[in-house]
């Protein structure tokens, strides 16, 4: 059911058709991406579950392009954060990526047209970035730092794009960057000049990127879907009548 919910989705933003949804919408743009750049023209209906694709060019928008690559990232992430920034242990990292690599709920979802391996995606990148991040406090405000400070927020926006739950790796970013500042605060050889600084660096970069970020994806979304579809009865009178082919459409709405 869910593979034919986002697969209309990512039809809506091939046909550029207006449409009303629960999730964020930067999984479902990058689903309608992978079909638009693999061909397919956005005109298979996805009734109901078990329908046959046939002629239609689904495989772009099921795997190959997009969610085999991010699903081979994880494995690749996984290891990275256990090798290089967490137990530093060899077998436990080759032993964590193989756990990955041969689990059948991860198999299962890179196989079908879904959002979960995007925010798994995004997730891991989150937490790899905050180690990274977090190995490079010895050497703070060098381009090492800001670079995988400022991926960590590029992350985070990701994860909340794609969905709602990317929440719980905001707050695990949020709890160890409050950890980290109560531990600067203590440290009694920086100034109160310097403590600003890094107050301000991680504002900017876990806060006002990633809103930034998030509100950008809005803007395409409603940039894209300018097309009059389902879900327009949501959304007030002068919305309607900026999309092509409602019936308000470039009408005069009072205020």
């Amino acid at each position: 059911w869910d593979e034919t919910h986002f697969g209309k989705m990512g039809s809506y933003y091939i046909n550029r058709t207006f449409f009303f949804d629960v999730h964020p919408p930067l999984g479902k743009m990058l689903i309608g991406l992978a079909g638009y750049l693999s061909g397919y023209d956005g005109t298979f209906p996805f009734q109901k579950p078990g329908d046959r694709y046939e002629q239609h060019n689904y495989m772009g928008m099921r795997g190959v392009r997009l969610y085999r690559l991010v699903s081979s990232w994880l494995a690749l992430l996984c290891f990275s954060v256990q090798m290089l920034e967490l137990s530093k242990s060899l077998p436990a990292a080759l032993l964590t990526a193989f756990i990955l690599i041969f689990d059948t709920g991860c198999i299962t979802l890179s196989q079908y047209i879904l959002l979960d391996p995007i925010l798994m995606f995004f997730l891991m990148g989150a937490v790899l970035s905050m180690v990274k991040c977090n190995s490079c406090a010895n050497r703070s405000f060098s381009a090492s730092w800001w670079f995988w400070l400022s991926l960590t927020g590029v992350n985070l926006a990701g994860a909340m794009g794609v969905k709602f739950v990317g929440l719980f790796v905001v707050l695990l970013v949020g709890l160890n960057t409050i950890y980290d500042l109560w531990d600067l605060l203590g440290n009694l050889s920086l100034s109160l000049v310097t403590f600003g600084k890094h107050l301000l660096a991680r504002v900017l970069c876990l806060i006002l990127l990633p809103l930034a970020l998030y509100t950008a994806m809005f803007a395409v979304h409603f940039t894209v879907l300018n097309k009059s579809g389902p879900g327009d009865g949501f959304f007030s009178s002068a919305f309607q009548s900026q999309l092509i082919g409602n019936n308000l459409h470039n009408v005069s709405v009072p205020e």
